[in-house]
């Protein structure tokens, strides 16, 4: 069992892929897992990750501003930049370009931080970073995405802020506590906490797949409008990877906090795109469509980076620490 636990979660690419797979030909056994069953899994996980953290971790993170900073400046940087870039080179239609653009104006997602905890990144350091770049979404995603799409999308600004509350803060906060209170019981949930994560995230996945597999089967679109809009959507999030990585190279942080930061900016908040295009682009029905192939494409890149750093250890001698 202690084998056979550590490969089950290093197998994450496969499971995405699989229930990714699956959602598409049968979308009924994945579909049930949505709404209160996905906030209810975020938190899951969550918990799961606070378990393994200790003050001391978000100490550590907390004497690192410039990082946070810099993630920040990532995130709202080169995301949008490149969402504008490739909706231009692809030629989108308006919709679909619509789309892309707003998810690219996005703040990060949760799954960041789960693909963080699974890769053996700074887990404490990604949570900040995703908290921060919420709370900037609130100004920042209206403000870019009318600039660079031409359209102002309101942001629910207090919802952003409970949700990430719900979701992220407080289920963290009890996990910390556990961690420094029933350390036995730690002990005990630690070595399946990853594989639950992995599961979890698993059926998030297939679920948001399995809602749109119908609308897809719907929806006239050619071939080649389609192949775009895949190509377009990978290169957002393939170039947000390499490219947060690059730009933490740049700026001289060690490997670990360099795939930190590389998934903080890869991995965008696709939900809230998808919320957001819903009910601002009414008139427009392919305007969600980019968000639901992001959080699906992200996901997929995000577990092969975190099967592949997984396998790989960050050596901390590398480069220099930054605050």
């Amino acid at each position: 069992m202690n084998r056979l636990l550590p490969l089950l979660t290093n197998l994450f690419p496969v499971w995405v892929l699989l229930g990714g797979a699956l959602a598409l030909v049968r979308p009924r056994w994945f579909t049930w897992f949505s709404g209160d069953y996905i906030t209810w899994g975020l938190a899951v996980i969550m918990l799961g990750m606070g378990l393994t953290l200790s003050v001391d971790d978000f100490r550590s993170a907390l004497r690192m501003p410039r990082a946070m900073a810099s993630g920040l400046l990532a995130q709202y940087g080169i995301m949008p930049l490149l969402g504008w870039s490739l909706a231009t080179a692809f030629r989108l239609e308006t919709p679909l370009a619509v789309g892309l653009i707003l998810v690219s104006c996005c703040p990060g997602g949760t799954a960041s931080n789960v693909v963080a905890f699974l890769a053996r990144a700074n887990v404490a350091l990604s949570v900040l970073m995703t908290t921060c770049s919420t709370f900037g979404a609130i100004v920042m995603t209206p403000v870019l995405t009318k600039w660079l799409a031409g359209t102002y999308v309101p942001v629910d600004a207090w919802g952003l802020f409970l949700s990430t509350v719900k979701i992220v803060l407080a289920p963290l906060l009890v996990g910390l506590a556990l961690h420094h209170l029933t350390p036995r019981l730690v002990k005990a949930v630690l070595p399946v906490a990853p594989l639950v994560s992995v599961l979890a995230i698993t059926m998030i996945c297939a679920s948001i797949i399995g809602s749109g597999a119908e609308q897809l089967r719907k929806m006239e679109m050619s071939r080649g409008t389609m192949a775009a809009l895949l190509a377009a959507v990978f290169l957002l999030h393939a170039g947000g990877f390499g490219l947060g990585y690059l730009f933490a190279r740049l700026l001289r942080y060690d490997e670990t906090n360099c795939r930190t930061i590389s998934i903080e900016v890869g991995m965008q908040n696709s939900g809230l795109g998808a919320a957001l295009a819903s009910r601002h682009f009414a008139a427009m029905p392919l305007a969600p469509l980019p968000c639901a192939i992001s959080a699906t494409c992200h996901s997929v890149i995000g577990s092969l980076l975190a099967g592949l750093w997984r396998l790989r250890p960050a050596s901390r001698g590398g480069g220099r620490r930054t605050a």
